[in-house]
């Protein structure tokens, strides 16, 4: 099942983890990569323990890995870091790696590197986020992607991702081209890109008149850990797909409150006042198991009753999201 339609121009979110502060037997923790097909590129959100194992069991290629999201500094969702960094040294083919995350990111990964006698080969960068979280300001701008990070509401600095594509050019018009005279070619690229291009005879042609109207891109936000907050829900509006942690069921809202933490519908209530397209809850306890009282399925029912269009998610479960299309 899909986000959105499939399209060479989208994402494509695989989970890698989706249990919460242990693994267990069909779920590791927390890990959740973003495949970019059109530039054979992957980020990843959160490195739990076992992360590069998840890498070697799925259809992903660690080699395409550039860029790491951490959100926050518990155990399950960074004691992955040091093992997969040493083993992409290892390989010698890692062009560099640029990490963002807390303040104690770059000191955690340090010491772990320099404890266990790991030399990184490639350029290794961390870029902390909290000044851009509390500022509202741009985290990323890679000229095609835009990064956005919030602050939530846990025991410990924790922050939200959003990955949104910059607006793209609206459908060329092939035919009114050849219509105008102009030949197929490598001119037709700069027109598709909206660029005026001078033709041989003289005459100026302006892309942005063979194109139809632009296009919005599509937009990821991976939001854990974290109790409600209205945070989440801003950062989160209008997104394409939304990954909310789901730690507790709705009965367990005073627990999940102690412990700054999500219930089903606390995520679902941040999906639907966002006004998301599609949620998938992850990050599931483990004592939401089949065969106990209370499963995954229930959890999923629960945020259902709220946000419909919401998907449970599981280890390797890939979602593709694509632009919409106007």
């Amino acid at each position: 099942m899909t986000a959105c339609r499939k399209d060479a121009d989208g994402v494509q979110v695989t989970f890698l983890g989706t249990s919460s502060g242990v693994p267990t037997r069909a779920r590791n923790v927390s890990a959740v990569a973003l495949r970019l097909p059109q530039r054979a590129e992957i980020w990843l959100f959160d490195c739990g323990e076992g992360t590069q194992h998840q890498f070697l069991r799925s259809e992903l290629r660690v080699s395409q890995l550039s860029r790491i999201f951490v959100t926050h500094m518990h155990g399950d969702h960074v004691f992955g870091l040091p093992g997969l960094l040493a083993s992409l040294g290892m390989a010698g083919s890692c062009g560099g790696i640029d990490l963002y995350g807390p303040d104690p990111l770059a000191d955690y990964l340090e010491g772990a590197l320099r404890t266990s006698s790991t030399r990184i080969g490639y350029p290794l960068r961390t870029h902390p986020v909290r000044a851009a979280a509390l500022k509202g300001l741009v985290l990323l701008d890679d000229g095609d992607l835009l990064v956005r990070c919030a602050p939530l509401t846990h025991r410990i600095p924790a922050y939200a991702y959003r990955v949104e594509q910059k607006p793209r050019p609206g459908h060329f018009n092939a035919d009114k081209a050849r219509n105008l005279g102009i030949p197929p070619g490598p001119i037709y690229a700069e027109l598709k890109a909206g660029r005026s291009v001078t033709l041989e005879d003289g005459r100026i042609i302006r892309g942005e008149a063979l194109c139809g109207p632009v296009r919005p891109g599509c937009s990821v936000v991976y939001c854990t850990d974290t109790v409600f907050c209205e945070a989440a829900v801003e950062l989160a509006k209008g997104a394409d797909l939304l990954i909310h942690e789901s730690t507790f069921a709705h009965g367990e809202a005073a627990m999940a409150i102690q412990r700054q933490h999500s219930t089903s519908t606390m995520a679902a209530q941040t999906a639907a006042m966002a006004g998301v397209k599609q949620l998938v809850l992850t990050h599931l306890s483990p004592r939401y198991v089949p065969g106990n009282a209370f499963t995954p399925d229930d959890l999923l029912a629960e945020a259902r009753s709220i946000f419909a269009n919401t998907l449970l998610a599981r280890d390797f479960l890939s979602v593709e999201v694509s632009p919409a299309e106007t």
